[in-house]
């Protein structure tokens, strides 16, 4: 018998800012209305979870601690709340753990313990033929591209539908193999918008099965140049610019191309801001994507609970980017942190519980 056994849920903690990660034991959640509570066998790692130190206030000021940390789960429900519908006991699962959102600031709602209260409306049945290891990687790399490409405050794009016939619009994916690009590939393409995308040359093929009809280096110095001939003629209904160094350079694009001048950043910082007032008398309209927000608009259930579940059991939407399980068990988690923070390309890191 494990640990784990012995004393019922364990969670990784994060007492301050400053202090090092433990595991420890940690209260039963249970699950409230609209919410599920999931056995966890497979957490994904992101850069927000790698923020060290300090720089964890400027991100999530008003997080409380104990904290209990992380997004993106993988498991099966063990008990299903008051006014859920579509989920049961037994069902396997993949969701977008919502703890550390300034509206939610609760460590039952964390995805680094061995039991996790997740929204129903973030939360997507999975194909019994899907390894939960696959289909981790999909939660906050999904809501984050959705939120920037469908919330009326981001791009206001129309969403995914199993059959979506070609607009004739266009949407461009700067930094198409990261989490967030990869997700915002299928999801574009799903509410049949043409793609293009910026990737390093090793990820092209990644891209383009994934549904990108153009994609550029965009290390090439000619890239903007490249991108604004590919979009003659036609209209670009908005671009996600992913990333450190994309928003200069999708400003330049969208201020050459011929379309709605809108931007929405998942890199935001205060020189995004900045950027967004010194660009709005040019035509260009720039906003901050908050990955959380889903998770309290009708993006989230219209991706996760409306879409996501046959797209993926029909194989219409795929898990990326790729999973490289680095360990089990809660204990490996702060070294496969570190190990983000080195750098990680056109993969997601993985640990199994």
């Amino acid at each position: 018998m494990s640990v784990e056994d012995e004393v019922g849920n364990q969670a990784l903690w994060l007492d301050s800012p400053r202090a090092g990660l433990r595991v420890g034991p940690a209260p039963r959640p249970r699950p409230g209305r609209g919410e599920v509570l999931v056995q966890v066998r497979a957490l994904a790692l992101n850069p927000v979870d790698a923020v060290p130190g300090l720089a964890r206030r400027f991100v999530y000021p008003w997080l409380r601690y104990p904290a209990v940390l992380g997004t993106d789960v993988a498991g099966e429900v063990v008990e299903v709340g008051a006014g859920v519908g579509d989920l049961r006991a037994g069902d396997r699962v993949v969701g977008l753990a919502t703890g550390q959102e300034r509206f939610r600031n609760s460590t039952a709602h964390g995805a680094f313990q061995h039991l996790v209260v997740l929204a129903a409306a973030v939360t997507t049945p999975i194909p019994a033929a899907m390894a939960f290891t696959d289909a981790v990687v999909l939660p906050l790399g999904a809501a984050t591209a959705a939120a920037g490409l469908f919330q009326d405050d981001q791009l206001g794009l129309a969403l995914p539908t199993a059959s979506a016939a070609g607009r004739g619009e266009d949407v461009l994916v700067w930094g198409a193999s990261t989490s967030v690009g990869t997700n915002a590939t299928q999801l574009a393409r799903a509410a049949g918008y043409r793609v293009l995308a910026t990737a390093s040359p090793r990820n092209h093929d990644l891209v383009r099965s994934l549904g990108a009809a153009e994609v550029f280096d965009y290390r090439d110095a000619a890239v903007v140049h490249e991108v604004v001939r590919a979009l003659r003629g036609r209209h670009l209904a908005g671009t996600l610019a992913i990333g450190a160094g994309s928003l200069p350079r999708t400003i330049a694009v969208a201020r050459r191309a011929g379309g709605t001048g809108r931007i929405a950043s998942a890199h935001p910082t205060p020189i995004t801001a900045a950027r967004r007032v010194a660009v709005r008398p040019l035509g260009v309209h720039v906003s901050a994507v908050w990955g959380g927000a889903p998770a309290q608009n009708e993006v989230g259930p219209a991706v996760f609970a409306r879409f996501l579940p046959a797209a993926l059991a029909e194989g219409r939407y795929r898990p990326a980017p790729p999973a490289d399980v680095v360990g089990h068990g809660l204990a490996a988690v702060p070294a496969a942190l570190r190990r983000l923070r080195a750098g990680v390309s056109a993969r997601k890191l993985v640990v199994t519980l």
